[in-house]
């Protein structure tokens, strides 16, 4: 049989004038042009990974290897999650922190922060000057709480609490502590989170965290002297991270109260627990609080150094609160439901209940990651219709969607909220290859933004009275954070106050 080459002589010219008109318009330093929508570790993550993927794969692809990519972020500064949704006692924050500031760090990436998406700039501004759209938008607002009771003066969303404790821009500025008894509804991280800073000890937490002062004040001045975690499931299907159970066993004044009876696995649940590393090291270590429990009660009701506690902190395992029971309009108690649960996660009800007195409850039964506007809502699984990153022109129940071109997601808006801030990387990387991929087969190598000029979109914002705050803004926040907490001692002291963090960006 003749080689193809040989016997088409024309179509093997097309390729090659193909081929060096894509050299060509990569050699005249067309970079590609990535916006991305959102300036968490979702955003800056992506805009690292597809700048290495790009220098590693691009040539070979046929898409050479420069990029611009322009991060925006409706609030003043960046990080999203790590700096506002995350409890400030995390020590491995300090980290995450810092390695997403290295990373924008980049002059081929340009940090565009109080630029409000929907609002300051929309898709049919994007675009036009850029090549391809990410969404890592994240989540802002709690999943509804459906029992009776929920709409009762002392309940409240995991989201907002944490807005309050991590000095979120918009979020409140005063708390109401003034609970004796509280209880919280949840088995993951968040709701371990909004526990533990229930308990703290005000001034250990100022020594040891960034909080502000108004959060300081409002620590102190919390009444708590009970606190009731509440998971509906098994020790062994909890969600808790090992990091979690850890720093919850070193709270300075409180005492760890457990039921013996949610230890009692059986052999079944137990090898199904050890299947999985991270299941069985939780197990392991929620086994170890059950004995530092028993030690604190046989030592007369003390915290973890031995000195009498003043906090007893409950952990529920195989409780589902079923109702929010209300006096005057307000919580007054909380009805629970024993279950049992199977080794592979199955519930059943017991149809036996217990009222707990409590005056307030939080609930961290999941965040609804934000919609977007011009984009299709998944309702049933609460993120950005899409197809593997890809954004889908609607969320039709089972019915097939097509792919809306050059627009992507990813994080919680591609997943939901769910996993630890490390498994936004591995989104990254998927949507990164699903990206490059998608150019090297557009025929134009991905360029086809009709407007290249870099400064379009400056342009743009300046035409509308809108002022980003680039990086250099932002090490000026850092920088005064820095100075003030060193004042006192510490490595930080958050600003709260939008205006004020518009000021020190601008050097005003």
């Amino acid at each position: 049989m003749a080689d193809s080459a040989t016997k088409s002589p024309c179509r093997r010219r097309r390729v090659c004038d193909n081929l060096e008109r894509v050299t060509e318009n990569v050699n005249e330093n067309n970079e590609l042009r990535i916006a991305v929508v959102g300036a968490g570790p979702a955003g800056v993550y992506s805009s690292d990974i597809f700048l290495r993927q790009l220098k590693q794969t691009g040539e070979g692809l046929g898409l050479g290897t420069k990029a611009r990519i322009d991060l925006f972020e409706k609030l003043p500064v960046p990080f999203g999650l790590v700096r506002y949704g995350v409890a400030p006692d995390h020590p491995s924050i300090k980290f995450i922190a810092d390695a997403l500031e290295k990373t924008l760090d980049n002059p081929d990436i340009h940090l565009y922060c109080d630029v409000e998406f929907g609002k300051d700039i929309t898709l049919d501004d994007l675009l036009p000057r850029y090549d391809a759209v990410l969404f890592a938008t994240g989540a802002v607002a709690d999943k509804p709480l459906l029992i009776p009771g929920a709409d009762l003066h002392g309940v409240f969303g995991a989201a907002r609490f944490v807005e309050w404790y991590d000095g979120y821009p918009t979020g409140a500025r005063e708390w109401p502590l003034d609970a004796e008894q509280v209880a919280v509804i949840g088995g993951g991280n968040v709701a371990m989170d909004v526990a533990r800073e229930l308990m703290r000890n005000a001034e250990d937490l100022k020594t040891r965290t960034d909080i502000p002062d108004n959060v300081y004040e409002g620590i102190k001045a919390n009444k708590a002297k009970e606190l009731h975690l509440f998971i509906r499931r098994g020790v062994a299907q909890a969600k808790f991270s090992v990091q979690e159970l850890r720093e919850m066993e070193k709270l300075p004044g409180v005492q760890l109260v457990i039921n013996e009876d949610d230890f009692d696995l059986d052999d079944e649940t137990v090898e199904r627990a050890g299947v999985n590393k991270l299941t069985r090291q939780m197990v392991e270590e929620l086994f170890t609080i059950r004995e530092m429990a028993e030690d604190m009660e046989d030592d007369g009701g003390v915290d973890f150094e031995g000195n009498p506690a003043k906090r007893k902190y409950y952990l529920h395992f195989n409780a589902d609160p079923v109702a929010i029971i209300g006096a005057d309009g307000k919580v007054a108690a909380i009805r629970v439901e024993r279950t049992e649960t199977g080794a592979y996660g199955a519930m059943r009800r017991t149809g036996e209940f217990e009222d707990i007195p409590v005056q307030a409850v939080y609930h961290a039964i999941g965040y609804r990651p934000a919609s977007v506007p011009g984009i299709a809502y998944d309702e049933a699984h609460t993120v950005l219709a899409n197809d593997g990153g890809r954004i889908l022109a609607s969320a039709s129940d089972g019915a097939a969607s097509a792919v809306l071109p050059r627009l992507y997601a990813t994080g919680w808006a591609k997943r939901g909220p769910i996993g630890l801030i490390g498994s936004t990387k591995s989104d990254a990387l998927l949507i990164v290859t699903n990206m490059l991929d998608d150019f090297s087969k557009d025929g134009a190598s991905g360029r086809v933004a009709p407007d290249r000029d870099p400064a379009s979109i400056d342009r743009l914002l300046a035409s509308r009275g809108v002022a980003p705050i680039g990086f250099a803004g932002w090490k000026r926040v850092d920088a005064f954070e820095r100075a003030e907490g060193a004042k006192e001692g510490r490595e930080h002291k958050k600003v709260v106050e939008p205006e004020e963090l518009r000021r020190l960006a601008r050097g005003e």
